[in-house]
């Protein structure tokens, strides 16, 4: 090749990517894929976070996904005992709509430390995590929105009501607030329409603690889950439901929730935080669906109560909403973030 065939293939080169629209788009969103000077770049944004405890400290497990100085998302799973993974599906819209946001583990989750301590599995050292999390994020009122899914949103309730001066917007997803109305709705609305001689199976293993008995499982699953927790034919559950469900630490959730879904029977029987709601000023986005395990016209119920709330409702969604009406769920949970984001 001679030296001016090769530069003139190098100018139409330079000229084809200077003129290419993907370069260009490339470009337009560096800033959001720039990870340079974070001191979690080393593990593509994996941090590991002391968190002190009356037992001692303990590390938790968070990854950042994105950079964007005004809108981050610190999203608080279900559970208790359960893991991030079932936010996955976050992947697939939360970059596209420009938002930063922080996968973690809570204390004694999969990825996180699991100390033997039953005294720390409560509502207030929870509370207290978040905050310590919180604090080593270095999120603020600038740009912190926090997320809360059924139990995670329990909690994003109980952190609103101490610490809500730390926040930007709450989104509290599939919780009511009351674990009583919870109860009274799955006895009321849910169990009636269940096979009553399956539901009668699961009452007597619940009896006699057989929550490990692999057909406790296969009917929870047959006849409540595939119609109120994901509505999907088990062999088509999303790849990180399932490892949700593989990592589930029912050292925690057994104790804090009972065995299942089906109800309330732990910790937080008698947990109700209605008349407190009112006290809850900032931005906040309730999301229910039409076949949740929780009552969606309380949840409703709930958006009218806090000072600044607007509720989303995914009329084909049931518990994870997320997967099984995910487009009404983003579209309306991005939309939430970004208005909040412009002030209006």
């Amino acid at each position: 090749m001679t030296r001016l065939t090769s530069i003139v293939i190098a100018t139409i080169a330079l000229t084809a990517c200077s003129a290419n629209p993907v370069v260009q788009k490339d470009t337009a969103v560096s800033s959001y894929l720039d990870y340079s000077g974070l001191d979690d770049v080393l593990s593509g944004g994996v941090k590991m976070i002391p968190v002190i405890t009356p037992k001692g400290t303990f590390h938790v497990w968070t990854k950042r996904v994105g950079n964007s100085p005004t809108m981050k998302v610190l999203l608080l799973h279900g559970g208790p005992g359960a893991t991030h993974e079932y936010f996955e599906a976050f992947d697939g819209y939360f970059p596209a709509a420009g938002i930063e946001y922080f996968y973690y583990d809570q204390l004694g989750s999969f990825y996180s430390d699991q100390p033997n301590e039953p005294s720390l599995w409560d509502i207030p050292r929870f509370v207290e995590e978040v905050e310590q999390v919180r604090q080593a994020l270095k999120l603020d009122r600038d740009n912190f929105y926090l997320h809360g899914q059924s139990w995670g949103g329990l909690l994003a309730i109980e952190y609103a009501l101490k610490y809500q001066q730390h926040l930007k917007g709450l989104v509290i997803s599939n919780m009511m607030a009351s674990i009583p109305k919870y109860n009274e709705y799955a006895e009321k609305v849910i169990m009636p329409a269940m096979n009553q001689s399956a539901l009668a199976e699961i009452k007597r293993l619940e009896r006699e603690g057989k929550y490990e008995d692999p057909h406790y499982m296969e009917l929870l699953i047959a006849n409540h889950y595939v119609q109120h927790l994901l509505r999907m034919p088990p062999e088509q559950w999303p790849d990180p439901v399932n490892r949700t469900f593989k990592h589930l630490n029912g050292a925690i959730y057994v104790p804090m929730q009972g065995p299942s879904e089906l109800g309330a029977s732990g910790k937080l029987a008698q947990w109700d935080r209605t008349a407190d709601l009112k006290n809850i000023t900032v931005p906040t986005l309730v999301i229910g669906a039409k076949y949740d395990t929780m009552d969606p016209e309380h949840m409703k119920w709930m958006s009218t109560q806090v000072k600044n709330g607007r509720f989303l409702f995914c009329p084909n969604g049931s518990h994870l909403a997320e997967y099984d009406d995910q487009r009404v769920y983003f579209d309306g949970l991005t939309k939430f973030i970004h208005d909040v984001d412009a002030g209006r």
